[in-house]
């Protein structure tokens, strides 16, 4: 098979890891994988492991994004694409304008994910289009029917995202140098609790609740550290400085670190106590919580969307009430102090997630 990949950019975030493992899981059996995005951080790692990248700004929200219309309907009949996989609403718009404009017998099979759970309007509805809509998650799923009620439930296939079990390992501990290093960093962490929120820093993170759940423990005389882990948009830099300002007038800017971007988050979640998500709108998974529990880490997290539907298979001592402060602090003082374990196995494996999809593919072009 040949399978071409659309999304804005390969910089970081679940989509754009996850469109790196179908494309490896695709040429380790014998495939060819393309993705078309304006390029980011991960073509390195995706050109490394056999796949082939085309840099196109297709993500760019401008009417000069539609010259791609043309430049990929000529692309996919000159490379005898069977497979297009759009992955976020630009590059769906332009993909499928593409796709419907070919010969019926010369067009690729159009597939979509829904990824998020987007504005409701037209211009999202691009993502229900696919002649499969897969979804990432039960919520998704349940999204896409309460939204798009013309959408025919049997064009939709669940595939839920899975972590890496090699890459996330349970009970994994960062190599001594690493600690090393960490602690020459991070001297003021050594010997105390840590919860670590990841996440790039965007006002519907709940970065604010964190902060309140920071300074209320340190009332009650718990011994803990808290951790903002997540790059700076730049186009939000006064929500950044927001959260300083924030931190600093709580008076918790000895015990409350911003990290910015990094790139060692397995280790970060392995040294961690008890890892966060309080996103106060509801995520369609919750990658960053998964790969927390797959190493063995606790996590507590405002319990909606896919995030609440992880904890609740996984670890639902965790689920709290969205935006419910004395829950939040309760919860979390409780598995500070006695944590119950987190199960070693669980139903979200990249492997399962890989199955399904080459599964569909393979249904698709037979």
């Amino acid at each position: 098979m040949t399978v071409v990949q659309l999304l804005p950019s390969l910089e970081s975030g679940g989509v754009e890891r996850g469109t790196v493992e179908v494309a490896r899981a695709l040429c380790e059996g014998g495939h060819r994988a393309i993705v078309i995005s304006a390029g980011g951080r991960l073509v390195q790692a995706l050109e490394a492991i056999g796949a082939e990248h085309v840099q196109w700004d297709i993500g760019k929200k401008s009417l000069l994004t539609l010259k791609y219309v043309l430049r990929l309907r000529r692309y996919l009949k000159n490379n005898n694409v069977d497979i297009v996989h759009a992955r976020s609403r630009l590059p769906a718009w332009v993909a499928w304008l593409a796709w419907r404009s070919m010969a019926v017998k010369q067009r690729p099979r159009f597939v979509t994910t829904v990824h998020g759970l987007y504005s409701v309007k037209k211009y999202s509805a691009i993502m229900t289009r696919g002649e499969v809509v897969v979804a990432v998650s039960d919520t998704v799923k349940k999204y896409i029917l309460d939204n798009y009620p013309d959408v025919d439930e049997g064009r939709i296939k669940v595939i839920h995202r899975g972590v890496d079990a090699g890459e996330f390992p349970f009970g994994h501990r960062p190599d001594p140098d690493w600690i090393q290093a960490w602690h020459k960093q991070y001297p003021q962490l050594r010997g105390h609790k840590l919860i670590t929120l990841p996440g790039r820093l965007t006002r519907l993170k709940g970065h604010m609740d964190f902060i309140e759940l920071m300074k209320g423990l340190r009332e009650r005389g718990i011994d803990v550290f808290g951790m903002i882990v997540g790059g700076e948009d730049p186009r939000r830099q006064a929500y950044a400085q927001e959260i300083r300002d924030t931190i600093n007038a709580a008076g918790m800017s000895e015990h409350l670190i911003l990290t910015g971007h990094r790139n060692d988050m397995r280790e970060i979640y392995a040294i961690s106590d008890l890892v966060l998500s309080l996103s106060t709108k509801p995520e369609s998974f919750g990658r960053t919580s998964l790969e927390a529990l797959s190493l063995g880490t606790p996590v507590a997290a405002y319990a909606h969307g896919g995030v609440g539907e992880i904890l609740q298979h996984i670890y639902p001592q965790g689920c709290v009430p969205l935006c419910d402060p004395d829950a939040l602090i309760e919860t979390v003082q409780a598995l500070l102090e006695n944590p119950p374990p987190v199960p070693e196995r669980h139903p979200y494996s990249l492997d399962s997630m890989l199955t399904a999809t080459l599964d569909l593919y393979r249904v698709l072009t037979s």
